[in-house]
């Protein structure tokens, strides 16, 4: 066990540390709505729903920065939080957030479509007029009204997008190591993860949108989803620009491959050609 430790002590305190950080915004966010009007007629399922949306906003930001690969390679050099950090285990940490992230989506879906929006929809009258404010002078009439409207829509849009990109990025379907038919596997593998995964510019922009139209907050303030965003995604941003100007700056080209056979290996031999 001593042996464990040891070898993991930087994983497990950062591990530790972002469990901690989604416990909290949870745990606040929860006690904060536990305590509004509207836990009177939505009960621990608007509580529930909105702790889990608080910990998808911190999660959602916060993967992005595992693969900004020319800051980890920066803070690995040219800082001391190398020795304390692992920041070789980025990718792993990536994956491990995408986790959070769909339980994340599992409370939140589960809490608002089978809970929520029934709730709302069988209130009385008296229990619906405290928190009318949030939804217009007309009463929703049917479950249809929520999941049309601008924050229903972008939900159920992102969850499919984020859906098929994680399924995508399995290791079993990434690799093409599932047996499936030649239809679907066609669907899979490398490309089919890397394509998927650029679905990500879509949900980001549907995120921004689905913080800013939420029912139960109206002050610009309450509407953190683009404050938790910010940052991470102009970092992220300007990653990919240094990596397109980078790769457009100079082109290689194979002129000639020779292969030089043996029973015990074979050489391959690379005449480059380096146009700038």
């Amino acid at each position: 066990m001593s042996f464990f430790f040891v070898e993991n002590w930087k994983r497990i305190w950062v591990l530790t540390l972002w469990i901690s950080f989604c416990i909290a915004l949870f745990t606040w966010k929860f006690l904060q709505y536990k305590r509004r009007a509207v836990f009177e007629v939505m009960g621990y399922c608007v509580a529930v729903a909105k702790g889990s949306a608080e910990t998808l906003k911190f999660n959602m930001a916060l993967i992005l920065l595992p693969v900004c690969r020319n800051t980890i390679t920066w803070l690995r050099t040219k800082s001391k939080l190398g020795s304390v950090v692992p920041f070789d285990d980025n990718i792993n940490f990536h994956k491990v957030i995408a986790f959070g992230i769909a339980i994340g989506i599992c409370l939140h879906a589960i809490s608002h479509l089978p809970c929520d929006f029934p709730r709302l929809l069988h209130a009385k009258d008296i229990e619906f007029e405290p928190i009318k404010k949030y939804f217009g002078e007309e009463r929703p009439d049917n479950y249809w009204w929520f999941v049309k409207g601008t924050d229903g829509w972008t939900g159920v849009t992102m969850v499919v997008l984020m859906a098929v990109a994680y399924i995508l990025a399995q290791s079993w379907l990434r690799r093409n190591r599932a047996k499936l038919p030649k239809t679907l596997k066609r669907l899979t593998g490398f490309n089919a993860f890397w394509y998927s995964h650029h679905l990500f510019v879509i949900v980001y922009v549907l995120l921004i949108v689905h913080g800013y139209f939420i029912y139960l907050s109206k002050e610009w303030c309450q509407k953190t989803t683009w404050m938790y965003l910010a940052v991470p995604v102009l970092l992220y941003a300007s990653e990919r620009l240094i990596r397109a100007f980078r790769s457009g700056s100079k082109a290689v080209k194979i002129l000639k491959i020779r292969f030089a056979g043996s029973r015990i290996s074979r050489k391959c031999t690379f005449t480059l050609h380096v146009k700038a």
